[in-house]
Protein backbone atom coordinates (compact mmCIF):
# COMPACT_ATOMS: atom_id res chain seq x y z
CA UNK A 1 0.00 0.00 0.00
CA UNK A 2 1.40 3.70 -0.91
CA UNK A 3 1.71 6.24 1.73
CA UNK A 4 -1.00 8.36 2.11
CA UNK A 5 0.92 11.22 3.97
CA UNK A 6 4.97 12.14 3.93
CA UNK A 7 7.14 14.92 6.05
CA UNK A 8 8.62 17.37 3.67
CA UNK A 9 11.06 19.93 3.73
CA UNK A 10 11.34 22.87 1.15
CA UNK A 11 14.10 25.39 1.12
CA UNK A 12 13.72 28.28 -0.83
CA UNK A 13 15.49 31.44 -2.03
CA UNK A 14 13.90 34.80 -2.65
CA UNK A 15 15.71 37.74 -4.36
CA UNK A 16 16.08 39.99 -2.30
CA UNK A 17 15.16 42.79 -4.94
CA UNK A 18 11.57 42.33 -3.86
CA UNK A 19 11.69 44.11 -0.89
CA UNK A 20 10.92 43.67 2.84
CA UNK A 21 7.24 43.58 1.50
CA UNK A 22 7.57 41.48 -1.06
CA UNK A 23 9.69 39.01 0.81
CA UNK A 24 6.79 38.82 3.42
CA UNK A 25 4.49 38.69 0.90
CA UNK A 26 5.75 35.53 -0.98
CA UNK A 27 6.73 33.48 2.46
CA UNK A 28 2.85 34.05 3.52
CA UNK A 29 1.44 32.87 0.42
CA UNK A 30 3.72 29.80 0.40
CA UNK A 31 2.79 29.32 4.12
CA UNK A 32 -1.00 29.78 3.49
CA UNK A 33 -0.95 27.25 0.62
CA UNK A 34 0.85 24.90 2.68
CA UNK A 35 -1.49 24.92 5.47
CA UNK A 36 -5.06 24.85 2.71
CA UNK A 37 -2.85 21.35 1.69
CA UNK A 38 -1.22 19.96 4.42
CA UNK A 39 -0.46 19.62 8.61
CA UNK A 40 1.93 20.69 10.74
CA UNK A 41 3.32 23.96 9.13
CA UNK A 42 6.28 25.31 10.46
CA UNK A 43 8.33 27.91 8.66
CA UNK A 44 11.49 29.16 9.48
CA UNK A 45 13.41 32.44 8.32
CA UNK A 46 16.83 32.01 7.59
CA UNK A 47 17.11 35.82 6.36
CA UNK A 48 19.20 37.15 3.89
CA UNK A 49 22.49 35.65 3.48
CA UNK A 50 25.41 35.44 1.17
CA UNK A 51 25.05 32.59 -2.16
CA UNK A 52 27.76 30.37 -2.77
CA UNK A 53 27.67 31.26 -6.61
CA UNK A 54 26.18 34.28 -8.25
CA UNK A 55 22.20 33.85 -9.08
CA UNK A 56 21.10 36.27 -11.81
CA UNK A 57 24.25 38.19 -11.02
CA UNK A 58 22.99 38.40 -7.73
CA UNK A 59 25.47 37.84 -4.92
CA UNK A 60 22.94 37.45 -1.63
CA UNK A 61 19.49 35.83 -1.18
CA UNK A 62 16.96 35.37 1.78
CA UNK A 63 16.54 32.00 2.89
CA UNK A 64 13.40 30.34 3.91
CA UNK A 65 13.00 26.78 5.33
CA UNK A 66 9.70 25.18 5.57
CA UNK A 67 7.86 21.85 7.07
CA UNK A 68 4.57 20.02 6.52
CA UNK A 69 3.27 17.17 6.01
CA UNK A 70 0.77 16.64 3.43
CA UNK A 71 0.30 13.82 1.15
CA UNK A 72 2.44 13.48 -2.28
CA UNK A 73 0.55 15.32 -5.16
CA UNK A 74 0.99 18.56 -3.17
CA UNK A 75 4.68 18.78 -3.11
CA UNK A 76 4.51 18.54 -7.14
CA UNK A 77 2.13 21.23 -7.41
CA UNK A 78 4.43 23.29 -4.94
CA UNK A 79 7.94 22.93 -6.80
CA UNK A 80 5.79 24.01 -9.82
CA UNK A 81 4.37 27.39 -8.75
CA UNK A 82 7.68 27.77 -6.75
CA UNK A 83 9.61 27.30 -10.30
CA UNK A 84 7.25 29.73 -12.16
CA UNK A 85 7.22 32.62 -9.54
CA UNK A 86 10.19 35.53 -10.71
CA UNK A 87 10.80 36.36 -6.91
CA UNK A 88 11.81 33.05 -6.08
CA UNK A 89 15.82 32.28 -7.37
CA UNK A 90 16.01 28.49 -6.21
CA UNK A 91 14.04 25.85 -4.60
CA UNK A 92 14.60 22.22 -3.20
CA UNK A 93 12.16 20.26 -1.58
CA UNK A 94 12.86 16.87 -0.02
CA UNK A 95 10.57 14.11 1.58
CA UNK A 96 11.70 12.78 5.03
CA UNK A 97 9.74 9.96 5.02
CA UNK A 98 6.82 8.93 7.01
Amino acid sequence: MAKVTANYEVVYIIDPAQGEEGIAALVAKFQTLAEQNGTDVSVEEWGSRKLAYPINDKEDGYYVLMNFTSGNAFPRELDRLLRINDGIMRSLIVCKGE
